[in-house]
């Protein structure tokens, strides 16, 4: 049915295109207005098919005089192609030839602002080219930083957040193995703490709350001379998450953040001042935490999460039952992007 509505409407633009009297130039702003109307909150893969075309049908309308007009065309059908749901990377790589053609004009003939708008865009396309090893992860860092330029702290806080937050994933997703990776790791926690320097508890909450839990990560993995201090800046970060994330209302959220926790917890001494003392006490707060975490991944046919954290959770016994100390590194649990 949704299918039929969306072939309706694009049908019904075409139609109104070809009826009316108004300049070529008119009838690629209109095609275009209607494609960004379809592509918005898309109730089917149809929808998002049809606004690509009728992109294509402006391109061909587009005087060959009007070449900025033209590049956002092509900027306009790359955010159409890069939400296009599939397995493959085939309409990532569409997507990404789209933003490639329109830069160089936009960046010469454009403004700023939608400059740097299709340079965010095309890193996101390239991020997740990189995660289906289609493309290499610091062309989306590259096109981040250019982004970054124009969308500042003070004038675009938004797009600097999501820019931030997406830098800070990238750096940490690139294998930690050579001699750059400290820095890697120190930078992606200071893109997380920028991030937070614009988002909010109060107007932003669940955006916060995944940074928050993204920052913990990024602490609490860093390789560092300072691991206890990192650790507790980490337990800092996931009770900030904790403020937005319940069991009622954020369940898998709520997990994700309480098992990312408890990994923390394992890795702290009882007393920060004796550590020769153990972590007993820590160690039993961390059980507690993979208990009720994954009692949630079980109730939401996460059974991938719930294995990981049984399997924690028979190391942790082991732990406790010996009294030994446990250090070991858990799996942790981070989200995307804004």
């Amino acid at each position: 049915m949704t299918s039929s509505i969306a072939d309706h409407q694009y049908q019904q633009a075409m139609a109104a295109i070809e009826a009316t009297s108004a300049s070529p130039v008119e009838k690629v702003e209109m095609l275009m207005e209607i494609a960004m109307g379809l592509q918005q909150k898309p109730k089917s893969a149809q929808q998002i098919l049809d606004a690509v075309a009728l992109y294509d049908a402006a391109i061909q309308l587009c005087p060959d005089t009007e070449s900025l007009l033209n590049a956002r065309i092509h900027a306009r059908k790359g955010t159409a192609l890069q939400i296009m749901p599939a397995q493959d990377a085939d309409y990532l790589l569409k997507a990404q030839a789209e933003f490639e053609t329109a830069l160089p004009v936009l960046k010469t003939s454009g403004t700023e602002e939608e400059t740097a708008e299709a340079c965010l865009n095309l890193g996101l396309v390239q991020q997740n080219l990189a995660s289906l090893n289609q493309g290499t992860i610091t062309d989306a860092i590259a096109s981040y930083q250019l982004a970054l330029r124009t969308f500042t702290r003070e004038d675009h806080p938004t797009e600097f957040a999501i820019l931030h937050n997406n830098l800070a994933t990238a750096y940490l997703s690139i294998p930690m193995t050579d001699q750059r990776a400290k820095m890697r790791e120190a930078l992606a926690v200071q893109s997380f703490e920028e991030a937070l320097k614009v988002i909010t508890l109060i107007e932003q909450p669940a955006e916060y709350a995944m940074l928050q839990n993204n920052l913990g990560n990024a602490l609490q993995y860093v390789s560092s001379s300072h691991a206890v201090e990192n650790n507790l800046r980490a337990l800092e970060a996931y009770d900030e998450a904790l403020k937005v994330r319940t069991r009622t209302d954020a369940p898998m959220e709520y997990a994700n953040t309480l098992s990312n926790k408890a990994n923390c917890l394992r890795n702290l001494p009882d007393d920060v001042e004796h550590p020769e003392a153990g972590n007993q006490n820590r160690l039993v707060q961390a059980r507690s935490l993979y208990r009720e975490a994954c009692d949630i991944f079980t109730r939401f046919g996460d059974n991938g999460k719930a294995g990981l954290l049984e399997e924690m959770l028979q190391e942790l016994d082991a732990d406790i039952g010996t009294g030994q100390r446990g250090s070991r590194e858990g799996k942790g649990f981070g989200e995307s992007r804004i």
